[in-house]
């Protein structure tokens, strides 16, 4: 779905973002494997992905360890850089061939205080990564690996057949060995 039908989905859509996305947004097609940001890049990017699949990682003590996914009708940006200035503390990588609409953040923030409903949208986005940040650690914190697992496959239901099985255990805290032997016993 691309981000235009996504807003209209959301009842967003305006002829003020309409406007908007025409003329702010880039959509183009990522090959799998492509890097859309470096850990230590500033990137002031905001990425929705109309098809494909993309994730955050970080590396820590030689260990890739995925953040999040995020697949189709999924947003994200570097939080780090596009509020903060900072340089980004994860990668984003694209796991299959995905088109992604970008726009750059300062634009949206700044059009964002001009505008109504784009700031409804702002908002919108800002309350989604924050709502799903605050679950992961809630989820991360206070279940097993079998309780996360099973989060997982409601929230990404095809995720084993899109993700490497590696990505899988790490975002869900755990190693590959763990997640052969939860999936044996579903």
């Amino acid at each position: 779905m691309n981000l235009s039908t996504y807003l209209r989905s959301q009842s967003i859509e305006t002829d003020s973002i309409t406007d908007w996305l025409n003329n702010s947004t880039k959509t183009k097609v990522y090959p799998k494997g492509h890097t859309l940001v470096t850990e230590g890049e500033h990137s002031y990017r905001v990425f929705y992905v109309e098809t494909g699949l993309i994730r955050s990682y970080y590396m820590k003590d030689d260990k890739d360890v995925t953040e999040d996914f995020f697949p189709e009708q999924s947003v994200t940006a570097t939080i780090e850089s596009a509020l903060f200035g900072r340089p980004s503390r994860y990668s984003i990588e694209v796991l299959e061939t995905s088109t992604i609409t970008t726009c750059n953040f300062n634009d949206f923030a700044r059009l964002s205080s001009q505008n109504t409903e784009i700031n409804q949208l702002e908002k919108l986005v800002l309350y989604n990564v924050v709502k799903k940040l605050s679950d992961n650690n809630y989820y991360l914190k206070f279940h097993s690996a079998k309780e996360r697992y099973e989060r997982m496959i409601k929230e990404y239901p095809n995720i084993l057949l899109r993700a490497p099985l590696g990505h899988v255990a790490s975002y869900l805290g755990i190693t590959q060995q763990t997640l052969s032997v939860i999936r044996a016993q579903l």
